[in-house]
């Protein structure tokens, strides 16, 4: 088995770029509610690993899993979409 295995995707907008080397991405995922059979929006923020202080807040992003780098930060950003 060669690599590091499937490493999860997500793309979302950055809602924050005020910590040093660090991004909040809030990625919006569509549901089906079990109950009401609606569908709604889910929404969840990830902190994201940003080595250059580049992604700005409004920008669309792709980021990926990692290994731990502090408390909370388990992703890292790959690249922009805007």
């Amino acid at each position: 088995m060669n690599g590091r295995g499937n490493r999860k995707k997500r793309v979302g907008t950055v809602v924050s770029d005020k910590m040093d080397k660090t991004i909040v991405v809030e990625v919006t995922r569509t549901v089906m509610d079990p109950t009401y059979k609606k569908v709604v929006r889910k929404k969840k923020k990830y902190k994201a690993h940003d080595e250059e202080n580049k992604y700005k807040m409004g920008e669309k992003v792709t980021i990926m899993e990692t290994r731990p780098l502090s408390k909370d930060k388990r992703w890292r950003v790959i690249s922009s979409l805007s």
